[in-house]
């Protein structure tokens, strides 16, 4: 399989093709980037560790690299600010990531290709990606809350002393400052979580808050995320590279799953070959489904806004 990365010549771009290189899954990897000799360079550094990773073709170019992949993962953006929410992001991004879908549009996509967006902010991204491609609405899907998924994984491990792969929890809505914790199936080592030693509402409450800024603090202190953004792209095309079907809460535009319509957003999603196969309305605690509710009704506000202004 082809894996197409635009913006692959920055740090989120550049980590994505180092994770898919060390995966070994995918076939080829190419860089596309407006800055094409940073996008030759990123190549040029992955092919040099190509004998000890996976028999792999690793190369770049401009957009006629997308014509024939597989599934195209865009990266490219405006970085954040220290302090700045991500939909503050809007305005800055929007009208370069519609200059991007344009770019992809003329290099006429494969039908069968999926798209997967990364760019922030994501959720409102991806739904003008749906909108603006010729390609099935499952076949345009969102990194969404993935990635504020795993580092909160990640820090209730680091709270409890407990082994992280070991913890199942998740967050869905917006990939921001409405994100929800659902921690009515979370559970540590297959135990809940909510009776497991050590946990309670203190607890919960720093994680989460500290989910929640990790972004900025990671921002602040080594200038943007790059390695768990990675991980988190390889989790996506990996499940669509073996038609895994695994339960991931990325973002798409939804059609009635827990009532919510005409908006992207994470919910727990079956993502395969062909994209999303299927969203998955696990029950949840009437809190959480109140929380994911206000979520989708913010983010088709700030839609609203967008929309009117183009």
């Amino acid at each position: 399989m082809k894996v197409s990365i635009i913006g692959g010549g920055g740090l989120v771009g550049s980590c994505a093709a180092f994770a898919l290189q060390t995966g070994g899954l995918v076939r080829q990897i190419a860089l596309v980037d407006v800055n094409a000799d940073l996008a030759e360079g990123q190549a040029l550094d992955l092919l040099h560790g190509a004998s000890v990773t996976a028999d792999q073709v690793i190369g770049s170019g401009s957009y006629e690299q997308v014509a024939d992949s597989r599934c195209i993962c865009i990266t490219a953006g405006l970085r954040r600010k220290p302090d700045e929410s991500r939909l503050d992001l809007i305005n800055r991004n929007v009208d370069l990531f519609l200059g991007i879908l344009e770019q992809m549009r003329r290099a006429e996509l494969r039908r069968d290709a999926v798209v997967l967006v990364v760019s922030n902010p994501v959720d409102v991204l991806t739904y003008l990606a749906a909108r603006k491609l010729d390609l099935p609405p499952g076949q345009v899907l969102g990194l969404g809350t993935l990635l504020d998924t795993i580092r909160f994984r990640s820090l209730i491990a680091d709270r409890l002393g407990a082994a992280p792969t070991q913890v199942s929890a998740l967050i869905v809505g917006e990939h921001g400052d409405s994100m929800v914790p659902i921690y009515s199936g979370a559970t540590v080592a297959g135990l809940p979580l909510q009776k497991y030693p050590g946990w309670g509402p203190n607890a919960a409450q720093e994680v989460f808050a500290r989910t929640k800024g990790s972004g900025a603090e990671v921002l602040k202190k080594k200038g943007g995320a790059g390695f768990a953004v990675g991980l988190a792209v390889r989790e996506v095309i990996h499940a669509v590279a073996l038609d895994s079907r695994r339960v991931l809460p990325v973002s798409s535009v939804q059609d009635g799953c827990y009532g919510l319509r005409d908006v992207a957003l994470s919910v727990p999603t079956v993502v395969g070959r062909q994209g999303v196969v299927a969203t998955q309305a696990i029950e949840l605690w009437p809190k959480e489904l109140q929380g994911l509710r206000a979520s989708a009704h913010l983010l088709r506000q700030t839609l609203d806004t967008v929309l009117k202004s183009r």
